[in-house]
Parts: structure tokens; C-alpha cells; sequence
């Protein structure tokens, strides 16, 4: 069994790296971005290849000096070194985040826009706010599973925070992640049932990992709680996110694109100066759980 074991996480690896050595992309470039005004497809196969090549190489530079203390490392040794590393950073007003938003999320093909996460839809800068037709603050770990609301810290993490449409906003809620159920009006393929919701196939990795990245970077220990992924729905107030399974297919099934590459980036050098480490090394996924 441990030879299995052993076996598959080779192949893991081997595929990553094997992907890297297929495409070099500068990040932070516009112009790189796939993400478009309209709904996404699912991936092809060879997109997935490029953009998980995409993902690996761009950032390498990152494990001699960012991740050098995580590099070698699994499980909860990962974890916690991984903690260490991202929980230096800036942290920003809940009304900065409109603004860093609209640099994080920049249309690549029109700079008076954002992309919506879960519709795809290209929209307004300006059209910021709480009416029909606007984009506004979506917090992807549900600001319930943990009672964080908009507060400094968690509540404000824009590594989680994405622009939304309003009312497709309103139906995710706060629910959980998982497959299944009716089709989200205006929501680019998002589905949703009583007790969850699905992305569109093209951002259905950057939820899983931004979930994941929250699950790292607060444990507890500074005055929040402890965020955890589960294999739950219908989490409620808890300070877990589920459906974990399913959010681990999903990073698979969705490695890194150049518009989430460079949306890390942005964060990185222009605002909370750290990193979402599953976007540099969606691998790291399967090392910690």
C-alpha cells in the first residue's frame, strides 16, 4: 500500500513538472490573461497542460526566497511553515478593497472593467455597489463560517475577495462548495441547490484554492478563527468550508490561468505583499490533505 502510495505522488509531481518545462509566461502582463467578457467553456486538455505549466514555471523564482522555508516539507510541517510565510502581510480597509479589486480583477482586454468571478461577465469599473447590474464585494469563504463579517483581516483579504454580480451573489450566499444542482440565472454555469453552490468550470480551481489559502493563513492564533476546509455541507456559522473532496478535484480539474497568476502577483507587489502559495504550487493541495 505505501508503494502505491508512493508510486502516485511521483506521478504527481512528475506531471507537474513535466507541464512546467512546456511554457514560459511573464505574469504580470495584461495582455497574457484568457479570462474574456462572456461565460468560459470548460478546459481542453491542452489548455489545462498550458496553464498548469503556466502556473509552475512563472513562479519558480519564488522557492529559493518566498517559500524557502516551506520547500521539502508535507503535511502539517507544510502547513505551518506555509502559515508562517503568508501571514506577513498588508492588511486593507473594507472600503480599499473596491479599489484593489479593480486592479486585481482588470478586464485583460478592457481596463475599464473587472471580470466577474462566477458569471464571467466583463463589467464597469463604476458599476461598483448593491443595485442590479452592480458588481460588488464577494467573499468566497463565507464571512458567516467563522463570524468574521467585514473586519480588518479575514474580512478584508481580498486573496478571497472577488467582484460578483449582485444577484448571483445573492443566491451563492454563504453556502458550501460542491457539485450539483439547477442552473444560476446570468451565473456563466455556475449551479446551485439548497445546501451549495458550483463555480463555472473555468474558476472552479481558483475557489478551491482560495478556500485553501484561507484554511492556511488563519489558524487561530491572531484573535480569528480557525478556518478549515471539511467534506461537509450546510457548514452554517462554523468556522468550516466544505465540500473538501470536491474542492481537491476541482484544483486538478483547473490548474492556475494566467488571469489568477497574475491577480497573485498584483496582490503581491501592490497590496497585502503576500502570496496565495496553491496558485505558485497547486501540488501543495495534495501535500497538506
Amino acid at each position: 500500500m505505501l508503494a502505491i502510495r508512493m508510486r502516485t505522488r511521483r506521478r504527481k509531481a512528475v506531471a507537474f513538472a513535466t507541464a512546467a518545462a512546456l511554457t514560459v509566461l511573464a505574469v504580470p502582463a495584461l495582455t497574457a490573461s484568457p479570462a474574456t467578457a462572456t461565460t468560459e467553456p470548460p478546459a481542453t486538455a491542452a489548455a489545462t497542460v498550458t496553464a498548469t505549466a503556466t502556473a509552475t514555471a512563472a513562479n519558480s523564482d519564488y522557492d529559493s526566497t518566498y517559500y524557502k522555508n516551506a520547500i521539502g516539507k508535507t503535511g502539517t510541517a507544510l502547513k505551518s511553515s506555509l502559515h508562517t510565510i503568508i501571514s506577513s502581510q498588508t492588511k486593507l480597509s473594507y472600503s480599499a478593497v473596491w479599489d484593489a479589486l479593480k486592479a486585481t480583477d482588470q478586464d485583460p482586454n478592457n481596463s475599464n472593467n473587472v471580470i466577474l468571478l462566477y458569471s464571467g461577465v466583463s463589467r464597469s469599473k463604476s458599476l461598483n455597489g448593491g443595485n442590479t447590474g452592480n458588481w460588488n464585494r464577494e467573499h468566497v469563504w463565507a464571512k458567516s463560517h467563522g463570524d468574521f463579517g467585514t473586519s480588518t483581516g479575514p474580512g478584508t483579504d481580498i486573496h478571497h475577495l472577488r467582484p460578483t454580480d449582485v444577484q448571483v451573489n445573492s443566491v451563492r450566499g454563504n453556502k458550501d462548495f460542491d457539485n450539483g444542482g439547477s442552473a444560476v440565472a446570468n451565473g456563466g454555469g455556475s449551479l446551485t441547490d439548497s445546501d451549495s453552490f458550483e463555480p463555472r468550470n473555468a474558476v472552479k480551481g481558483d475557489v478551491a484554492r482560495m478556500i485553501l489559502y484561507m484554511a492556511v493563513r488563519y489558524e487561530g492564533g491572531d484573535g480569528w478563527a480557525d478556518l478549515e476546509p471539511n467534506n461537509n455541507v450546510n457548514n452554517g456559522s462554523n468556522p468550516y468550508m466544505g465540500r473538501l473532496s470536491v474542492l481537491k478535484a476541482w484544483n486538478e480539474q483547473d490548474p492556475p490561468d494566467a488571469f489568477e497568476q497574475r491577480r497573485n502577483q498584483v496582490i503581491h507587489d501592490s497590496y497585502q505583499h503576500n502570496r496565495n502559495p496553491f496558485i505558485d504550487h497547486p501540488e501543495w493541495v495534495e501535500a497538506i490533505w
